[in-house]
């Protein structure tokens, strides 16, 4: 039996992704930047999935930049406006962002930024006061996920875009939506820029796209060709955009499919429960969060041992801490929810997809409790 609850990682790509990615670069190969009927084809057929994607999130008449994924989209997103704004450029970001959100508005502090980091309280809910003071100081861009890849934790757009609107109806909203992108409800009326990712949907990697508002103006992170509306340069990836296009196809046509989601979720966690007194859920509650993604603590257990004992068994999924050889790193998610280290240390997280089985879930629920019954054993005093 195999268990693959690791779907925030990424996700298997669907037959039907991968027999469109081969009928594109077998028939419809062509450079979508020449000027021959074949090679036209092909830009429409790519001016198509802007449609769609447009559609998904309604983003009406929305520019949609295609870009190798949710990393680079959300760096455009920041360098972009960064590059285009007059000093002082300030900058909000929530505690518990992505490393290409963080990492990126580092990079942004060396060069003249001013960064803004906004507390979360220990369900991962944004602190809105203290949005609210710094949106009076006066801020250029909000970046914030929709969802967290490692909570679950559900941002309120909604509430999120009245709270800037109210006070600074010039401050751009970023809304990074690789978690969130067609598992919840979005709305890209209440944002200026949203980030996607093919992978996440069952899509090939390589490929995603940054949401633009119309008038919303960027500086460009690739040069060349003028591709992209000149915001990134370079042949488009035409096999991985057109795959793009048929995983949301697919998760579109499953209808409803979060409500069967979430009830997945909760069978996940009773199981797991059941196999595992005392287990801890770290973050949101869960029928409040996303209803593919769920963060336990194994008491006394460290994440990463209890993650290669499971896939001893074929039992996939991802830890927030992760091990060196000198020294034991925790979640820096978990860290800023307020989690004590040491619970941090027994975080595991557990995401699902669409096509996840009841039938994998109780096999890894089985699987938890022999392993955890064995692990408990050897716990560090």
């Amino acid at each position: 039996m195999h268990a693959y609850l690791d779907n925030s990682a990424t996700t298997k790509p669907s037959v039907g992704v991968i027999k469109e990615m081969a009928r594109q670069m077998e028939e419809m190969y062509y450079n979508p930047s020449s000027l021959y009927k074949e090679a036209f084809s092909v830009e429409k057929e790519i001016n198509n999935v802007r449609d769609e994607i447009r559609r998904a999130i309604n983003a009406k008449d929305a520019r949609v930049i295609f870009t190798s994924g949710g990393t680079e989209g959300n760096n455009l997103a920041l360098f972009g406006v960064f590059g285009v704004s007059r000093p002082p450029v300030r900058i909000a970001v929530s505690a518990v962002e992505h490393p290409s959100i963080l990492d990126a508005a580092d990079a942004l502090t060396k060069m003249g930024a001013e960064i803004v980091k906004i507390s979360v309280d220990e369900k991962g809910s944004l602190d809105f006061d203290q949005l609210s003071e710094e949106l009076e100081k006066g801020l250029t861009l909000v970046s914030v996920m929709q969802v967290n890849n490692e909570t679950g934790a559900i941002t309120d757009v909604k509430k999120l875009s009245e709270t800037v609107r109210e006070r600074s109806a010039k401050t751009l909203i970023h809304i990074d939506g690789v978690q969130g992108f067609l598992r919840c409800p979005m709305d890209f009326s209440l944002c200026d820029l949203y980030t996607l990712s093919a992978h996440k949907i069952h899509g090939p990697k390589g490929v995603g796209a940054l949401v633009v508002k119309k008038g919303v103006r960027l500086s460009p992170t690739h040069i060349g060709g003028g591709q992209e509306e000149g915001l990134r340069s370079g042949t488009e990836n035409t096999p991985g955009i057109f795959g793009l296009m048929q995983a949301i196809k697919e998760m579109k046509a499953m209808g409803d499919f979060q409500n069967e989601l979430m009830k997945k979720k909760l069978h996940l966690i009773e199981s797991f429960k059941a196999a595992v007194p005392g287990l801890l859920i770290n973050g949101p509650d869960p029928e409040k969060a996303a209803p593919h993604i769920v963060n336990f603590g194994f008491p006394n257990v460290r994440g990463e041992v209890m993650l290669h004992a499971l896939e001893e068994n074929n039992v996939f999924a991802s830890t927030g801490s992760a091990c060196s050889s000198k020294k034991l790193k925790v979640s820096r998610v978990l860290t800023e929810m307020g989690v004590p280290a040491k619970t941090a240390e027994w975080a595991l997280r557990f995401s699902l997809s669409p096509y996840t089985t009841i039938d994998e879930i109780n096999y890894a629920a089985e699987v938890v409790k022999v392993k955890y019954d064995i692990l408990k054993r050897f716990q560090r005093r």
